[in-house]
């Protein structure tokens, strides 16, 4: 079987809530934070001292926990959705 065939019988994930829309913008705002504290870290030691070093660490530190949270919610959503397909039809 050709591989676009295999693809569109793929399911595809579950509908988004408004909860995980929710997580997934702050998600990318977080992650467009550390981004910008990292890249800008040596103007803002300069600025506000060695403070800024231990802000942008929290903002690291947040954003690795608040994805990790994202990804087990949408799996859990994903599996809960499969699970109830996967029922209908059986």
């Amino acid at each position: 079987m050709p591989l676009w065939l295999d693809l569109l019988k793929t399911p595809m994930a579950a509908p988004e809530t408004r909860d995980l829309r929710t997580m997934r913008k702050t998600m990318q705002l977080l992650c467009v934070a550390c981004a910008v504290g990292v890249l800008a870290i040596s103007p803002l030691v300069r600025l506000f001292g060695p403070t800024a070093s231990f802000v942008v660490a929290v903002l690291l530190i947040t954003t690795a926990l608040h994805v990790a949270l994202y990804v087990f919610r949408k799996n859990r959503a994903d599996n809960d959705h499969f699970a109830a397909m996967t029922a209908e039809e059986g």
